[in-house]
């Protein structure tokens, strides 16, 4: 994401999740000024993902979704178990605003992929 002001959000909300502040509605709030950057850049895709993850953190006070698996999948038809995790899973959500940080890199939109389907399996 090249916005500056979009880098600086996603920036404030991993500071404050390496200070192990997890404020759910903070982060909320700060998800959705980040969500209408990016329908200011008309970015479908990651406007997508943000508003599955907010949704998520209302929903769940919490983020529950595991990094999506390296492996690749041998069958287009193989069927994708989504990566839940059963505590707040901190880690994962900080890898999930690092990859909104460098949307040019392909595995980043794959990851943003499987966390959109996790987000509307879980």
């Amino acid at each position: 994401m090249e916005n500056k002001q979009a880098l600086k959000l996603i920036e404030k909300i991993q500071k404050e999740l390496f200070k192990d502040n997890f404020e759910v509605l903070e982060i909320v709030t700060d998800l959705k000024k980040l969500r209408e950057i990016t329908l200011d850049l008309n970015n479908p895709f990651v406007t997508k993902a943000l508003r599955l993850a907010y949704q998520h953190l209302e929903n769940n006070n919490g983020f529950f979704i595991g990094i999506p698996d390296d492996e690749p999948v041998d069958s287009k038809d193989a069927q994708v178990e989504t990566n839940i995790s059963v505590e707040n899973n901190v880690e994962s959500f900080n890898y999930f605003l690092s990859l909104l940080t460098d949307l040019d890199k392909k595995n980043n939109i794959l990851d943003l992929k499987e966390y959109n389907k996790a987000f509307l399996a879980y």
